[in-house]
């Protein structure tokens, strides 16, 4: 999965995993997170989410890393917004409207780069990632935002049914992924194959979307 790979998604309007509408997930489950009133939300691998604007119609300023300068670009446009523009340190920042795009690579971000955050909001990076690059995304997910609790949506089909992205990941992966740092509760689980008509053109006969609340553990 090399940067270009989804560079030239974005290029090519190649982006069926881009949703139209607010995740109803989010909206059913985000309080169960209990995020204090004001925290900052970070969204790694953010794309151009309507999820970001909802957040930060509740209050929270939004964070979101994204490679694709398209992706950046469209998320303001649609909103009618004009973000001020500035070079950062390995970023180019985009902010506007309660949200702040950081243009750039996630494995290149430290935690000064993002501030505080308080809860990190993940519909679609994990799933995203191949099975040999998901431990150092949670281990660089550790660093940036050690104290903040994760509303986590992943995805599950047969094995071999397709060839992701969008990747299949249970929930035991899950807690295998996170369980040192995060205590992982389960909070749903839906039949997603009625509502994903291109996923199941590739094949899958089965498909469920698990929503997970990951609390930080103690640390020394």
């Amino acid at each position: 999965m090399e940067p270009e790979f989804w560079l030239a998604r974005w290029e090519a309007g190649q982006t069926g995993f881009h949703r139209e509408e607010v995740n109803p997930l989010l909206v059913a489950h985000w309080d169960a997170l209990g995020v204090p009133e004001g925290g900052a939300v970070f969204v790694p691998l953010c794309g151009k989410s309507r999820d970001m604007a909802w957040l930060a119609g509740r209050g929270h300023p939004v964070v979101g890393v994204e490679l694709s300068p398209v992706a950046v670009r469209d998320f303001f446009a649609e909103h009618g917004l004009e973000p001020a523009v500035r070079r950062g340190r390995a970023h180019e920042r985009h902010a506007a409207g309660g949200v702040t795009l950081l243009l750039g690579d996630y494995f290149a971000l430290e935690p000064g780069d993002l501030g505080p955050v308080a809860a990190v909001y993940d519909r679609a990076a994990l799933v995203a990632l191949p099975a040999a690059l998901r431990p150092r995304y949670v281990a660089h997910l550790a660093r940036l935002a050690p104290r903040a609790r994760i509303l986590l949506v992943t995805m599950e089909y047969p094995e071999g049914e397709m060839e992701g992205p969008p990747f299949s990941v249970p929930p035991a992966e899950v807690e295998r992924l996170y369980g040192r740092h995060w205590h992982v509760r389960p909070l749903a689980t839906v039949d997603a194959l009625a509502e994903s008509p291109n996923l199941r053109e590739r094949g899958l006969t089965a498909l469920a979307e698990h929503v997970l609340a990951l609390e930080p553990r103690e640390r020394d």
